[in-house]
């Protein structure tokens, strides 16, 4: 059973315990809902959507990747990587020396579409390329790239605190539910300031900001899904389309159904 709670396809894992090259590329298409269990291993993973939605679940957070947009795990962190709907997946596995310049942690880029065509040739080298050849510099200027690519708000830190993992994971199950910091913070035990101070010190975001995230994050999903905009719009508590189409371009620099045209 899914992460989500679903039956679904498992997906199987490279082969491999060692790289056979500093990158090795993988094309994969995934069957909608369909998901790798918790794993880790040595070397730097890049998990890109060329189209659906991607959802990489770590214990500091989750990571949600619509198209154009790809996860960054660094090696020796625990993820299950969930698919909503089929998707068109590019997975680069690259050497951690190779990768020196990346931040230790995970994160959301926004793909380029220079990089996005070198991933796709990537893809199509054989696993044993010629480093010291046309492949090995094509690998080269991949590497050069993604180094300068632009992190985007697209995770979702998450609380040690259990006070707070429950308040989140009751949001998470009922997005739309509007109560305030202050009868948060009454149901548990707590003044309205220092459940704020504590949002902030352990996710980084304020209580709202983090409750907007949450919510703009599971409408990717549901619009993936073929949710119509008014209905997702709803469903996340925002009173209005136009409400819910700004904060979603405020987050994603575009409206729903630029990102999401059919829906």
């Amino acid at each position: 059973m899914s992460p989500t709670g679903q039956t679904a396809p498992e997906r199987i894992l490279p082969p491999f315990t060692v790289l056979p090259r500093p990158l090795y590329a993988r094309s994969e298409s995934a069957p909608a809902g369909s998901w790798v269990r918790p794993h880790r291993h040595d070397w730097v993973q890049l998990s890109y959507a060329i189209s659906g939605v991607l959802e990489v679940r770590t214990a500091g957070g989750n990571f949600v990747a619509p198209p154009e947009r790809a996860v960054w795990i660094p090696a020796g962190i625990e993820h299950a990587v969930i698919a909503s709907e089929r998707t068109e997946m590019r997975g680069l596995y690259l050497a951690r020396d190779v990768t020196v310049w990346a931040p230790p942690r995970c994160r959301v880029l926004a793909v380029s579409p220079l990089v996005r065509e070198l991933i796709c040739a990537a893809c199509a080298l054989p696993v044993d390329y010629d480093e010291a050849g046309p492949a090995g510099r094509l690998v080269g200027v991949l590497l050069d790239q993604l180094a300068g690519l632009p992190e985007v708000a697209l995770s979702l830190p998450l609380p040690v605190d259990p006070r707070l993992a429950a308040i989140c994971a009751a949001l998470q199950a009922r997005p739309d539910d509007r109560r305030t910091l202050a009868q948060w913070a009454q149901g548990a035990g707590l003044s309205e300031r220092t459940l704020a101070r504590l949002f902030q010190r352990q996710t980084g975001l304020s209580f709202r900001d983090w409750r907007t995230r949450l919510r703009l994050l599971l409408a990717l999903t549901a619009l993936e899904r073929g949710r119509s905009v008014t209905a997702v719009a709803l469903e996340s508590g925002y009173d209005s389309l136009s409400a819910f189409s700004a904060a979603f371009r405020r987050a994603f620099g575009t409206t729903p159904r630029g990102l999401f045209p059919r829906r």
